[in-house]
């Protein structure tokens, strides 16, 4: 199917928090039949749900004719903390189960393209523009630009400070006309956008996307387990986690909801499915829709009960997670992965 401009764009605006160069993004459209993309994920804590979020939207660009690249940022992991004894057993595993949540979606990945990122960032060539970078910044500026992604504690290492500038050159070198990422990254976007053109570079357009809350929390992370659900999850936890997570009746501001909102219901969309909620007849019976905004005004006047959303998206994650489970080595591999 060929899309036009305007559903290449709605596509993958479609979701997003903001886009930092919409008009940009429609010449870009208009003038290159497959324009490129990358998003970066630093190797740390072990992959959840929540990075559907953005397989998704890449699954969104692929349909628009983009070529995509998922750079499996290992040096990254090191500037943030991982340690640079398991930095390789986490880009394994990193590099087993990113490619396995593409098919968990069913996105084609014909034109998507997985990097590391020591094969390249440890060339002269990237790291005499990490240096001449550095002579242009300071201090805080790039602390400031780091601040929501990486973790710089009570006595921060120059590692930290290092990060934003790597992932800045990151756009150049891997030769993209757009980086992604989500809400967090926006600081160290708009450090990007404006250094590369200090140093004779492109500045690239930058969208990104919302961040899923956690399950417990604010936000759905890899080091707290109770906030996230793991790939690997059982069916039996997944239920338990989602049922346990926090949802107050007619306040649809949650994980949960976030969940079915940004992964799940785009999904049902463009298979032209609906959402079920199964329901004894004496509640009402089953429930179904096609849309988010239904649910959401239905959950926001208490005509659906938070349990009913909450064992109907536990099912459909389940789904999700069975190409997982039959992998059985990924449960190995994350055991000795993160067992420091």
């Amino acid at each position: 199917m060929v899309l036009s401009v305007k559903e290449k764009f709605d596509l993958i605006k479609r979701n997003t928090e903001e886009i930092v160069g919409e008009e940009e993004l429609n010449k870009l459209l208009k003038e290159k039949k497959n324009p490129s993309v990358y998003l970066g994920t630093a190797i740390t804590g072990r992959p959840h749900v929540g990075y559907f979020v953005w397989v998704l939207k890449l699954g969104d660009f692929l349909k628009a004719g983009f070529k995509v690249k998922v750079l499996l940022a290992d040096l990254h992991g090191a500037l943030d903390g991982t340690s640079w004894e398991s930095l390789e057993k986490r880009y394994d595993y990193y590099a087993a189960v990113i490619p396995l949540m593409f098919k968990a979606i069913g996105v084609d990945t014909k034109n998507l393209e997985f990097v590391k990122g020591s094969e390249f960032q440890l060339k002269p060539e990237y790291m005499y523009d990490v240096l001449q970078m550095a002579t242009i910044n300071s201090i805080n500026d790039t602390k400031r630009a780091a601040a929501e992604v990486v973790k710089f504690g009570e006595n921060p290492k120059l590692s930290g400070l290092i990060y934003p500038i790597m992932q800045a050159l990151d756009e150049q070198y891997l030769k993209v006309d757009v980086q992604y990422g989500g809400i967090d990254q926006r600081k160290i976007l708009m450090f990007a956008r404006e250094n590369l053109p200090k140093i004779s570079y492109d500045a690239r357009i930058e969208v990104m996307t919302p961040l899923v809350p956690g399950l417990i929390g604010k936000k759905m992370s890899a080091s707290d387990s109770k906030s996230k659900i793991d790939l690997l999850d059982s069916e039996e936890t997944v239920l338990k986690k989602i049922k346990e997570a926090d949802m107050v009746a007619g306040d649809s501001n949650n994980g949960v909801m976030a969940f079915a909102k940004q992964v799940i219901f785009p999904l049902k969309e463009d298979a032209k499915k609906s959402f079920d909620i199964k329901r004894d007849k004496k509640f009402g019976g089953d429930l179904k829709y096609k849309d988010y905004a239904s649910l959401e005004k239905d959950f926001n006047s208490k005509k659906v009960h938070p349990l009913d959303i909450k064992i109907a998206v536990a099912s459909e994650i389940n789904k999700f997670l069975d190409v997982f489970r039959k992998e059985k080595k990924l449960l190995k591999m994350a055991e000795e992965t993160y067992s420091d």
